[in-house]
């Protein structure tokens, strides 16, 4: 029943006998602890009882009394987040948060918020306040209530009223509004975000959101299985202080201490090592849009995505550098709109229709207006409509362009690009075919072209003519890579699949039930399927993870649906198991097969005893005959071939769209 899952049944024992043994309870009951506050929602939050406890502005990640938390003081376990309501990876992040809080409980964890709202993004700054303000006159359960709608919210790129702010403060329960609003006019919690920023700064925070679990650091949106792993750490060295005599309310303060001493600062872990600038790729300009003459001694390739706040916040940089070095700059703009912003494609596509329409020089000013840091910012259809007009595309068809994805081949032409040579964040830049990423200081840039302004000239002293000096450049620079590809050796016959079997090509998986990239990757496989429809057929093969304790029984049921019902069984468990927030338990399992109107007792016998062993062992022996030791794993494999293409991850759909199209070609041969 909701509100009384017994924390044992998820959490590890660890965390299950160090609760015990201080006093607590091993389960979630609605006595001890009220639901987890959902993204949007005005759940309470769990706030620490009064207490004598010593204050935590000591710890290694200090803790203020008045910073937003969901959770007991007594957990053995604190995760502290710094972020911004307007950072997409914050948001991103949110999901991960609440399977935290779910599946340990607050007996268990934590969360303390802090803000640190981003210059660059117009209402950080200014949500960051009123969430401050939401907290110091309803506490904890609003500030949630509050921090869900705002991420809820499409922010990147908008600037919001007062009015917007309170009328989320009103719905998660502020009384007096007004005094909201007075406050904010007066700048009464300035202060706290002043703060907060100081914290950031003095532990290191790089960028948002940034977490310290006991002091451990993690950085960006992480995997859940990440977090679980630093927190189950965690609460066995919690278990540890405990047995030696530190009271519980000291464990945080204590750990977090010794956690931060023990890590280098930010800027030096592996994420921060300098950038490879110095590689050439041969990225080619293709048919993408350009400014400045062919003659150029410097060509910078930028890959974009228009709503994201990074590329807006370099296109800054960008404009100095025109100004400063005029025609000996060429600009190429190519397109990675990010799966996660919904926006970005959409704007792609009007860009286009406008350089269709009028050409480059259209192109970029309409460019140019997308990536302008503007309170009145706004990427919805009609607002991009009436933008491309300004620039002498017709709505009509912009609106068309947009609905239809008129220029789906060449948004998809740059995404093969990026995949090519591993772009895969925004912005990203080759100048010259030396690679520099992220929205990065002038100097960064400036340091590299003037490098290549000089090796321009000397190519043009040398004879070359002024028109070949890009390809001169990067003819020697590391081209595409050929995709890996691997001899199949004996994979199973008969494994569940969907799909005609004389497909052109069939796609092979390797997944656990309980993989969180396995789950990320769904979306991206469906996408293929609306695609490619009966040129793809879609194999599955179990490689459940020894981490994951719940992915052995998951795929044991779903077999067993297999055996009763046949393959459309398995994959109406498959999509269950793979839906958001989907359980593993085995009352979760139960209910699964009663929906397909299993019969039961071939059911539990099958799950209490050991069936279908067999089939996942002979999944893993063709994993390890393979190579593949995590999850998932894809085999993209042409029809009547003895090779297949290997994708490693939840890769995006350009990539899994390249290797199909190639193995339909192959296939076809």
């Amino acid at each position: 029943m909701p509100g009384s899952t017994a924390i044992g049944s998820k959490v590890t024992a660890a965390a299950a006998i160090l609760i015990a043994a201080c006093g607590g309870s091993t389960a979630r009951s609605p006595s001890n602890a009220p639901a987890v506050a959902q993204v949007g929602s005005a759940s309470p939050s769990v706030s620490p009882p009064p207490s004598a406890a010593p204050p935590e502005d000591s710890a290694g990640v200090p803790i203020a009394p008045d910073d937003p938390t969901w959770g007991r003081r007594a957990a053995p376990v604190t995760i502290v987040e710094f972020a911004d309501f307007q950072c997409p990876y914050c948001a991103q992040a949110e999901s991960t948060v609440a399977r935290i809080r779910d599946m340990y409980g607050p007996d268990v964890v934590r969360i303390v918020w802090k803000n640190c709202p981003l210059p660059f993004h117009q209402s950080a700054r200014p949500l960051a306040e009123a969430a401050a303000g939401v907290h110091a006159l309803a506490g904890d359960a609003a500030f949630w209530s509050f921090a869900g709608a705002a991420f809820a919210a499409p922010l990147q790129g908008v600037t919001l009223d007062k009015e917007q702010y309170a009328g989320w403060a009103k719905q998660a329960g502020v009384k007096d509004v007004d005094a909201l609003l007075a406050g904010l006019k007066t700048d009464e919690w300035a202060t706290k975000v002043d703060a907060d920023l100081a914290e950031a700064r003095a532990v290191g925070v790089q960028g948002t959101p940034a977490f310290f679990v006991n002091g451990v650091r993690l950085v960006g949106a992480q995997p859940f299985d990440t977090f679980r792993a630093v927190i189950d750490q965690q609460l066995t060295a919690a278990r540890a202080k405990v047995a030696a005599g530190e009271a519980l309310e000291r464990v945080y303060a204590v750990l977090s201490k010794e956690n931060v001493a023990a890590q280098p600062p930010d800027h030096e872990d592996d994420d921060e090592k300098p950038q490879d600038t110095k590689t050439v790729f041969n990225v080619p300009v293709g048919t993408s849009p350009v400014r400045g003459p062919a003659t150029a001694l410097v060509t910078i390739i930028e890959f974009a995505d228009y709503q994201c706040g990074f590329c807006i916040h370099a296109e800054e940089v960008m404009k100095e550098l025109r100004a400063d070095y005029g025609d000996k700059l060429r600009f190429v703009f190519r397109n990675e709109p990010l799966p996660f912003h919904d926006r970005a494609e959409p704007a792609a596509e009007a860009a286009l229709e406008v350089r269709a329409a009028k050409g480059d020089a259209a192109f970029w000013a309409m460019h140019d207006a997308l990536l302008d840091d503007s309170p009145n910012r706004d990427l919805g259809d009609d607002a991009l409509a009436h933008l491309a007009e300004t620039f002498g595309a017709k709505p009509d068809k912009v609106r068309a362009a947009i609905g239809k994805h008129t220029h789906a081949a060449d948004i998809d032409a740059d995404e093969e690009t990026a995949d090519d040579f591993q772009v895969d964040a925004t912005p990203h830049f080759f100048i010259n075919g030396r690679r520099l990423v992220g929205s990065q200081p002038k100097p960064a840039f400036v340091a590299i072209i003037d490098e290549e302004i000089a090796k321009a000239q000397a190519l043009l002293a040398a004879g070359t003519k002024p028109t070949g000096i890009y390809d001169a450049m990067v003819k020697s620079g590391v081209g595409a890579p050929e995709p890996v590809s691997v001899d199949l050796k004996d994979l199973p016959l008969g494994d569940p699949a969907k799909g005609p079997a004389g497909a052109k090509v069939t796609i092979h998986e390797f997944a656990d039930f309980e993989c969180p990239y396995c789950q990320r990757a769904e979306p991206t496989l469906k996408q293929v399927a609306a695609r490619f429809g009966d040129k793809v057929r879609f194999v599955w093969h179990d490689l459940p993870l020894a981490i994951h304790d719940d992915a052995v029984p998951a795929a044991r049921a779903a077999r067993e649906a297999r055996a009763q019902r046949g393959d459309a069984a398995f994959w109406t468990l498959h999509d269950r198991f793979f839906a958001p927030g989907a359980r593993l338990d085995r009352a979760s399992l139960d209910e699964g097969a009663r929906a397909l109107k299993l019969d039961m007792t071939k059911w539990a016998a099958a799950l209490d005893g050991d069936a279908h062993m067999p089939e996942l062992q002979a999944d893993q022996a063709a994993a390890d005959a393979l190579g593949f030791q995590g999850t998932p794993t894809f085999l993209v494999v042409p029809a009547h071939a003895k090779a297949g293409y290997v994708v490693v991850g939840a890769q995006r759909y350009a990539k899994f769209r390249k290797l199909i199209d190639r193995a339909v070609s192959e296939a076809g041969r």
